[in-house]
């Protein structure tokens, strides 16, 4: 069976690199831009950086600040008329994944059309986007980089996954020194995001050794690093390995896809407008619990690449530590220990569930479940 990798052609990495915007702008011939952003980076002046690159080399810009943490339907609609009444021929998201989704929404209906409730799914689009230099402040969701657009329809109180070739940024910037000054909390979150991404990948239905080894490495970094990056947030090791696992991640999700976790995190940050990373970080070993008796050995692996030794133990135990050592790393670094200290409630989850199984990231999920277990997994997590 033939097999495709999707990511951009072209993607910057280390410290520094966002002074390579302008050169990527001009070789294509772009003028306007949009710059999807949100307040909170306009307020603390890290959007300067990039509209001081822009003025320097004479390039025009408009900036839409209004995304949401959970980026909404209206976002898109708001963030396209500003494109068009101000004539923008690119977009530039600023950001985590927030902007960044609202960014590809935007550039996806600007150039096809309709509206991005209609491109919930896989490839619903016919043409590829407005292009879209994506430049991340955080280390974690990879939606820089990946053909994954995730937006809240408010109606529905659904998060949609949009999963499209065409919603791949053609440029990704992974600058540490823009992440310095994240907080510690989405800090902790956004790593916890990246190792949901990598652990999901890498027992993926489609995984192939390519995806495995992206995966493999992105656990090692995240284990590693992301204690030290929560403590002190002015390490730029810890950052810049950060970046570089949260970019390994996003390389393995992005052709692996990923499975229920992401399912089910979606449904609890529609319904309840709750942070995707800490979503993830308290479903995650529940999750992985589930799927432990289809994937032990892949888990053997990941308890040693998080750092436990279980060469001489049987797989089912293996299962267990792996499960304990991303436990651990969560309650290191503040995650919340359930989802009822987030705000669910049990009443809610038969529609929960039942909109998880409807969403496209649980069918690479290594064991598929009804909607009882559906339920039985969130009540876990309370």
């Amino acid at each position: 069976m033939s097999q495709v990798f999707f990511m951009p052609p072209f993607s910057y990495m280390g410290e520094g690199c966002l002074n390579e915007l302008s050169a990527e702008v001009k070789v294509r011939g772009l003028k306007k831009a949009l710059i999807v952003t949100d307040k909170v980076l306009v307020n603390i002046g890290l959007v300067k950086k990039v509209t001081n690159i822009l003025q320097k080399n004479e390039i025009e810009y408009v900036i839409f600040d209004e995304t949401k943490p959970n980026p909404t339907v209206t976002n898109v609609n708001d963030g396209l008329k500003m494109l068009n009444e101000n004539g923008c021929d690119f977009v530039i998201s600023f950001g985590g994944g927030s902007p960044h989704d609202a960014a590809k929404g935007i550039a996806l209906v600007a150039a096809n059309g309709g509206n991005i409730k209609d491109y919930e799914g896989v490839d619903k689009s016919s043409k590829p986007q407005l292009p879209l230099i994506a430049i991340n402040t955080t280390a974690g969701t990879a939606s820089e980089m990946t053909r994954f657009c995730i937006i809240t329809d408010e109606e529905r109180h659904v998060k949609m996954a949009i999963v499209d070739k065409n919603v791949t940024p053609v440029v990704a910037i992974n600058d540490p020194e823009l992440m310095l000054d994240m907080p510690k909390g989405l800090t902790a979150a956004t790593g916890m995001d990246a190792l949901t991404h990598a652990i999901e990948a890498y027992v993926s239905t489609i995984a192939t050794p390519v995806t495995d080894a992206c995966a493999e490495k992105a656990i090692e970094l995240i284990a590693n690093n992301l204690r030290d990056a929560v403590l002190d947030g002015k390490n730029l090791k810890a950052r810049n390995n950060m970046a570089y696992a949260e970019y390994l991640a996003g390389m393995a999700f992005n052709n692996a896809s990923l499975g229920y976790v992401h399912a089910m995190a979606h449904q609890l940050g529609g319904f309840y407008d709750l942070p995707h990373g800490v979503c993830n970080a308290v479903l995650l070993p529940h999750v992985v619990k589930y799927n432990s008796e289809v994937c032990m050995k892949k888990l053997k692996k990941v308890a040693r690449l998080m750092g436990v030794n279980p060469h001489d133990i049987n797989d089912e135990n293996s299962a267990v530590l792996a499960i304990e050592a991303i436990v651990k790393l969560s309650k290191d670094i503040g995650i919340p220990s359930g989802i009822k200290e987030l705000g669910a409630k049990e009443e809610d989850f038969m529609i929960l569930a039942s909109n998880a199984l409807k969403d496209a990231c649980g069918l690479t999920n290594p064991k598929q479940a009804t909607l009882e277990e559906i339920i039985s997994i969130y009540r876990s997590a309370m």
